[in-house]
């Protein structure tokens, strides 16, 4: 795996490529003298373990003919104080999946995902991440 990496500005700003060529953002805040032209790589950290496991949670549930007519992930996610680097300390994921869908497959999915086949989920924790999450079916 591949990735590029190029600096567009006199700042922060920076184009992420892939080699399959997708694109990706990143910058930092005014706080910081960044000009919020993308996502922080810290937030990157996070919107990717939410994509790891919204695949293999797919994946999973389209195996077992459950049909999903939405899925939504939100995350939050609270950094060390006071350390440098400063890790993601706690992180909780909401699940909100709707559809023709058992709950118990959809709990067992995710539960598969954050606990044996999510890479990105397996590095947060190495690194100290207490990850917790919870699943809502059709509500």
């Amino acid at each position: 795996m591949r990735i590029e990496l190029k600096r567009l500005d006199d700042a922060f700003h920076f184009e992420a490529i892939s080699e399959t060529g997708n694109i990706a953002h990143m910058d930092v805040g005014a706080d910081l003298g960044g000009n919020n032209k993308g996502v922080r790589p810290m937030q990157m950290l996070l919107m990717g373990l939410g994509g790891c496991s919204a695949v293999d949670i797919v994946m999973i549930l389209k195996k077992q003919r459950q049909i999903i007519e939405s899925f939504e992930i939100s995350i939050d996610g609270e950094r060390q104080k006071g350390k440098e680097p400063s890790l993601w300390e706690t992180i909780q994921i909401h699940f909100k999946l709707k559809g023709t869908i058992e709950k118990e497959k959809a709990e067992r999915a995710v539960q598969l995902s954050m606990d044996k086949y999510c890479s990105v989920s397996k590095t947060l924790e190495i690194a100290g991440a207490k990850i917790t999450y919870k699943v809502s079916v059709n509500e």
